[in-house]
């Protein structure tokens, strides 16, 4: 008997193991925070390339404690234990990336999407997720930068241990002069140097946002010219500007594992805060679903209390499904770290295009459209039924298009062994 109680809390103390382990992948992400004096139209943005092991994710729509809320979640998470990204009705929003320098040695970071979970439901501002912070101070499990804003303007990083926190502010004109706050995967407040990891995707997205022009950062800077580079910074290297045509008989690859868009990027997600509190309605998350140079960002608004079955799905989402199947195209040696290898000659010259600008151009009309939209929705509130049917319209449009463009991929395609 003795025998059998020990085996069942062997069993018992596994299964919890896997649990959160399986809800605290790695998330080495690359993460921004703008504040609205860095921006076109004025309104704070919130960026986050999501990089983890787990391939799948989708969105749900949740019914929080106090705010209903939009977020990415892991697919097999059926219970919403934890949430990876999102934004709630009150035009609070929130991502992550994960800080290992800010965790104890062995220490595991099984809180970090549990703390967006509940935030997203109890906090309508930034004010209330640092009171959060404080109220859990030593009763927590993360390790993590913690980027956030609301509809009042405001965008900080919060740097965060299990014991405590140290707030970036991007409006602080000492903390952040151009406006804007860039993270990987290390703190800046860590007193354990050079720990934690993702210094070269920080050198590289420190220079696409040095080098852009003042005011140019927008919805389409960032998941066009940031979301999606493939530039290794420390080799100087830009595999877009190759001066000769692409030869199918002499493929040419590249490592994706220190470049923005990496191997292990699963999703995208751009928040555009809201003008005002009294207007949260409008604050838009812009999400893409899959590698960003193998999908293209849907609009979604909490208003809309809608998510279209090509984002979310009973098992995984549809939209997640069409990238993976692009990526295994570009991404077809399957020997060894070959698989973290991308076929750029495939890249380029996929019907004499290329994936980028067939992605860009798709992507580019729905941006317009919805600008369109928004428009005419901050002069007059819609109806939550408008909203759910032009998310719903948008999103099987968009679906249709990358299915029409990638048509020849998509209809030989097999499962890679």
């Amino acid at each position: 008997m003795r025998k059998n109680q020990n085996n069942f809390k062997t069993i018992l103390i596994l299964v919890c193991l896997f649990f959160f382990m399986g809800n605290s992948a790695v998330e080495p992400c690359t993460v921004a925070v703008i504040s609205g004096k860095a921006t076109q139209d004025g309104c704070p943005l919130l960026w986050k390339n999501r990089d983890t092991s787990n391939p799948n994710n989708k969105v749900v729509f949740v019914k929080g404690e106090r705010y209903s809320f939009l977020g990415i979640i892991n697919s097999e998470d059926n219970h919403v234990t934890s949430v990876w990204q999102g934004i709630n009705s009150r035009g609070f929003a929130i991502i992550n990336s994960a800080s290992s320098d800010l965790l104890p040695d062995k220490g595991v970071a099984i809180d970090n999407g549990r703390i967006m979970r509940e935030a997203l439901g109890i906090c309508a501002d930034v004010k209330d997720f640092e009171a959060m912070l404080h109220r859990t101070n030593g009763k927590r499990k993360v390790g993590a930068n913690y980027g956030v804003i609301d509809a009042y303007g405001n965008a900080c990083f919060f740097e965060t241990s299990s014991e405590s926190y140290v707030k970036f502010d991007a409006n602080d004109p000492e903390t952040a002069p151009s406006g804007y706050i860039l993270r990987t995967n290390f703190a800046f407040s860590s007193k354990r140097q050079n720990k934690g990891g993702g210094f070269i995707r920080h050198d590289r997205i420190s220079n696409i946002f040095e080098n852009a022009d003042e005011k140019q950062i927008n919805l389409g800077f960032i998941l066009q010219k940031a979301a999606r580079d493939l530039v290794n910074e420390k080799l100087h290297s830009n595999p877009l500007s190759l001066n000769h045509k692409p030869d199918a008989s002499s493929p040419l690859y590249i490592r994706t594992n220190d470049t923005i868009n990496r191997i292990s990027t699963i999703s995208v997600v751009v928040f555009r805060g809201a003008p005002s509190p009294e207007k949260a309605y409008l604050a838009t998350m812009w999400i893409v679903l899959g590698q960003p140079i193998c999908s293209v960002a849907l609009p979604l608004w909490v208003h809309g209390e809608y998510v279209p079955s090509v984002l979310g799905g009973p098992k995984t989402a549809p939209m997640q499904d069409l990238s993976k199947k692009l990526i295994s195209y570009l991404y077809h040696d399957q020997r060894g770290n070959m698989k973290q290898y991308l076929d750029i000659t495939r890249f380029l010259s996929y019907k004499d295009k290329g994936f980028l600008p067939i992605i860009i151009s798709i992507e580019n009309k729905v941006i317009k459209e919805t600008n369109r939209k928004l428009r005419e929705w901050i002069i007059n509130k819609p109806q939550k039924k408008e909203v759910k049917i032009y998310i719903e319209q948008t999103a099987n449009k968009t679906y249709k298009a990358l299915q029409n463009s990638f048509d020849n991929i998509l209809k030989d395609f097999h499962q890679p062994e």
